[in-house]
């Protein structure tokens, strides 16, 4: 019963988001552009509802997952249910992506890289949950400072309404760790990329994977060089800004320490 449940869902994402409107989650119709080669083998692009996630046969989980936030969906989201029915993503060849027998007490919660508090309708509530938008998270990271992150970005895309954010996990040293029989790769670090163009703001958040209180603010040139990833639908003349100042303050209530 349940397989049959995932398979549903994934059949009505596929059918209602064709790849022409799935790039709406992105600014200028412009997907994000992997850099490091090392990164291109076995990617594909899944669309769901509400956000569209690049998926890696390598890793085994997203390298990216793009939303579109408006003030009118983060209210509506309020609303939503969890339905915490994570599943399999049926698109996906065998062995490419993650399983729930990967999880199973591998001491990692299944993060969401665009957050079930976002999704402001039941279809797009439960296709969060697939394991496509999910990696291995540190349980206190996951629970705490991300969770209150992600509430902040949240608080931005009510005040100005169009707001474009993409998430996603970067893997850096030699000796990565793994979990499950699948081996899926955990992450290192993760990052949440901020677009908002009333404002002409953009910038990123950076936050080890690890339980911390901490975190970094980053332009979008720099999470660029070290993600691998290039966001070519936000402006040039936008990826030198640093608004640690504005974001500190923002978020004050949610961490000890903002790094410069």
């Amino acid at each position: 019963m349940k397989k049959w449940f995932a398979c549903l869902l994934v059949a009505v994402a596929a059918h209602a988001t064709a790849a022409p409107s799935c790039t709406q989650f992105t600014p200028n119709a412009q997907w994000p552009v992997l850099t490091n080669p090392k990164m291109a083998p076995k990617t594909r692009m899944l669309c769901y509802s509400d956000f569209a996630v690049m998926h890696s046969g390598i890793t085994h989980g997203p390298l990216w997952s793009a939303e579109h936030l408006t003030r009118d969906h983060i209210e509506a989201a309020k609303d939503m249910v969890r339905t915490n029915k994570f599943f399999e993503d049926a698109r996906l060849p065998d062995g490419e992506g993650a399983t729930l027998a990967d999880y199973k007490r591998s001491g990692f919660d299944r993060g969401h890289m665009s957050p079930a508090g976002n999704r402001w309708n039941e279809q797009a509530m439960a296709q969060s949950f697939s394991l496509a938008n999910i990696v291995p998270q540190n349980r206190e990271n996951n629970q705490r400072l991300w969770a209150r992150i992600e509430t902040s970005v949240r608080k931005i895309a009510t005040a100005y309404d169009d707001t474009y954010v993409v998430t996603g996990p970067m893997f850096s040293g030699q000796q990565l760790q793994t979990i499950g029989p699948t081996r899926v790769f955990v992450p290192t670090q993760l990052f949440k990329v901020v677009y908002v163009p009333s404002r002409q703001l953009a910038f990123a958040v950076v936050v080890d994977n690890v339980s911390t209180n901490r975190y970094e603010i980053r332009t979008i040139h720099e999470l660029e060089a070290a993600s691998g990833i290039r966001f070519p639908g936000i402006p040039e003349n936008l990826k030198d800004q640093r608004p640690g100042e504005w974001w500190c303050h923002s978020t004050r209530r949610f961490a000890r320490r903002c790094l410069p």
